[in-house]
């Protein structure tokens, strides 16, 4: 193909961006809830594809978790510095509640019939 014929290349997303996606996956579905039947059947399927990345942030939301949990137990072993131990045991404790989400979605995705 012609170089000159090619559209040009969509330009990389900032790192800002790059880690909002690492992170959190609401960028992948689409609003199943608007549109016509069509629509709204359209964005189901697009969903229940994008439920198969749903473990891959399951297992990094339960890697941070269980990371930040062991930084927290050995700050408060090593000095028993309480108000340090929290900056790692805080954030370990919010992982729970991520994770639940991120299952009920996956589990939703999977398990749940269509909207029509």
């Amino acid at each position: 193909m012609n170089e000159l014929m090619m559209p040009p290349a969509p330009p990389a997303p900032g790192f800002r961006t790059l880690l909002y996606r690492y992170w959190f996956f609401a960028w992948l579905f689409r609003d199943a809830g608007r549109g016509t039947v069509f629509e709204r059947s359209a964005a189901w399927r697009h969903n229940r594809e994008q439920a198969r990345w749903l473990p891959t942030y399951l297992r990094r939301w339960s890697t941070l978790g269980v990371v930040l949990f062991v930084l927290g137990a050995l700050v408060e072993l090593a000095g028993g510095a309480a108000l340090l131990a929290a900056l790692f045991f805080v954030p370990s404790a919010i992982s729970v509640p991520v994770n639940a989400v991120i299952s009920v979605a996956w589990l939703g995705l999977k398990l749940l019939p269509g909207p029509l």
